[in-house]
C-alpha cells in the first residue's frame, strides 16, 4: 500500500511516516502476520486524518506503532519536537518517554483506573504534571468532567467503582485536559452515548482549531466528518507460512 497525502503551501509539519511496514510472528504456528505495508503520509499541525478499513486491516496497530508501543518491521516516522525533528520508529526509549509527557498524546476507549484516587484527581493529574497549580488543575479538571456528562457527585468518587461508560468518559477527560501537538485516536467513542460523543467532537474541534494533529480510528466516524482533512483506508493483507 503506497498512500501520499498532498499539501498546502502554509502547511507547518509535524508528522511524515515514510514506508512504514509492520508484522508479527506468530512462532507457534510458523507464520507471518502482515499487518500493514508501506504506508506512507504527512500530517501538519491542524490536520485530522481518520483511519479506515475492515476489522483486522491494522488501524489500531497503526497507531500503536506511531506511538511506539510496537517496533515497526521497516520505515520512518520523523516526528517534528519542539527541538527538532525526531524518527520515532528507532529513537531511544527515554525519548519516547519524554515525547508521550509533553507532546504526544494517545487516546482509548479504555481507563487503568487506578484504586482510591478520585476521578477529579486522575483527571487533574497531567496538568499538575505539567507545571499547573493543584487547586487550578482541579476547576479544569472539574469543568472537563462536566463536560463530558460525569455527573458531580461523582467527582470525588474512585472510577474503579464506575460503569464501563462512565470510566470511559473519566478517560477522555484526562486525555484530553492538556492539548499536545500530536495525538492518536483508537475508538474513543466505542461505547460513549451521544451526548458524550457531542462532547468529544466539540473538545476535538477546539484542539483542532488551536493547531493539534489527529489521526484517529472511530467506531462512528460520522461523528467526526466536520473534522476530516484526509482519510487512509487500510486492507487486510496476508498471513505467510513461515516454512518455504
Amino acid at each position: 500500500m503506497n498512500i501520499q497525502i498532498s499539501t498546502p503551501k502554509t502547511w507547518a509539519p509535524v508528522l511524515r511516516v515514510d514506508g512504514l511496514s509492520k508484522q508479527f510472528e506468530m512462532h507457534h504456528l510458523k507464520r507471518t502476520l502482515y499487518a500493514f505495508e508501506n504506508i506512507q503520509f504527512e500530517l501538519g499541525e491542524g490536520e485530522f486524518i481518520l483511519l479506515k478499513g475492515e476489522n483486522g486491516a491494522g488501524k489500531s496497530t497503526l497507531l500503536r506503532t506511531l506511538y511506539r508501543s510496537y517496533l515497526p518491521r521497516a520505515g520512518h516516522v520523523f516526528y517534528h519536537t519542539r527541538e527538532g525533528i525526531i524518527d520515532l520508529a528507532s529513537a531511544a526509549d527515554v525519548d519516547i518517554a519524554m515525547l508521550r509527557r509533553r507532546e504526544i498524546g494517545f487516546v482509548t476507549q479504555f481507563l487503568n483506573a487506578r484504586p482510591r484516587v478520585a476521578a477529579e484527581e486522575v483527571v487533574a493529574e497531567p496538568l499538575r504534571q505539567a507545571g499547573t497549580p493543584h487547586a487550578q488543575a482541579l476547576v479544569e479538571a472539574r469543568r472537563c468532567l462536566d463536560a463530558f456528562g460525569v455527573k458531580k457527585q461523582l467527582w470525588a468518587a474512585y472510577p474503579s467503582t464506575f460503569s464501563g461508560g462512565e470510566q470511559q468518559k473519566v478517560n477522555l477527560a484526562r486525555a484530553l485536559i492538556l492539548p499536545q501537538r500530536l495525538l492518536l485516536l483508537d475508538e474513543p467513542t466505542a461505547s460513549l452515548d451521544r451526548d458524550a460523543r457531542r462532547a468529544l467532537v466539540d473538545r476535538l474541534t477546539e484542539l483542532k482549531a488551536a493547531g493539534v494533529a489527529m489521526i484517529g480510528v472511530f467506531h462512528h466516524p460520522e461523528d467526526v466528518a466536520g473534522l476530516i482533512d484526509h482519510e487512509i483506508y487500510l486492507k487486510a493483507i496476508r498471513v505467510e507460512d513461515g516454512e518455504r
